[in-house]
């Protein structure tokens, strides 16, 4: 807000500095123009519940199936996590989605904390992706927990526990070449 002017930031990049994208249809502040930013609550929260779901799915597919994430995407309420998953078996995408679910209605407890580098990367898979993605510069490591299901490396916001997430429906899986599965999911209310 600006002068009693609104702008909406649609996004962000990353270059020397951070350069935020503003809605193509609202209007510029003049430089130099002081300016107050407030988030979106009702965009944000889809986000969390969306990630913290995302999390859900990642830790069930581990569990039961040992794979690791090798790719994903997320907007307010709908994503998709890649894993390193050698064959659909029968079943995959119902059992997912029930064991998900199941893990949504226990009302686990989401915690987050930092660690010191060292101390974090001795917690057993705490990183879940096929690739670490933790720079090698970082020396504080932000950890989440699903407690009981998943602990990993993560920077995101999430939800304090995962009935807060709703219902996660499973809405496709394709296949994305040799050995690598696409996961679609939607969160409902």
């Amino acid at each position: 807000m600006w002068q009693g002017v609104q702008t909406r930031i649609v996004g962000a990049r990353k270059g020397d500095e951070l350069y935020l994208i503003p809605d193509e249809n609202d209007p510029l502040p003049p430089v130099g123009t002081a300016v107050r930013g407030a988030v979106e609550d009702e965009r944000r929260t889809s986000l969390m519940r969306t990630h913290s779901g995302l999390h859900v799915l990642c830790g069930v597919v581990f569990r039961d199936y040992g794979c690791l994430v090798t790719g994903g995407n997320m907007e307010p309420g709908v994503a998709r996590m890649d894993f390193n998953l050698p064959e659909v078996p029968p079943g995959f995408k119902e059992a997912v989605e029930a064991a998900c679910n199941a893990e949504i209605d226990a009302d686990r407890r989401i915690d987050v904390r930092t660690l010191p580098r060292t101390e974090a990367f001795a917690i057993p898979d705490i990183i879940r992706t096929a690739t670490n993605l933790v720079p090698p510069e970082v020396e504080e490591v932000r950890i989440v927990d699903i407690v009981g299901l998943d602990t990993q490396a993560d920077g995101g916001t999430h939800v304090a526990s995962t009935r807060q997430i709703g219902r996660l429906q499973v809405a496709k899986i394709e296949n994305k070449g040799r050995g690598f599965r696409r996961v679609r999911i939607r969160i409902a209310d």
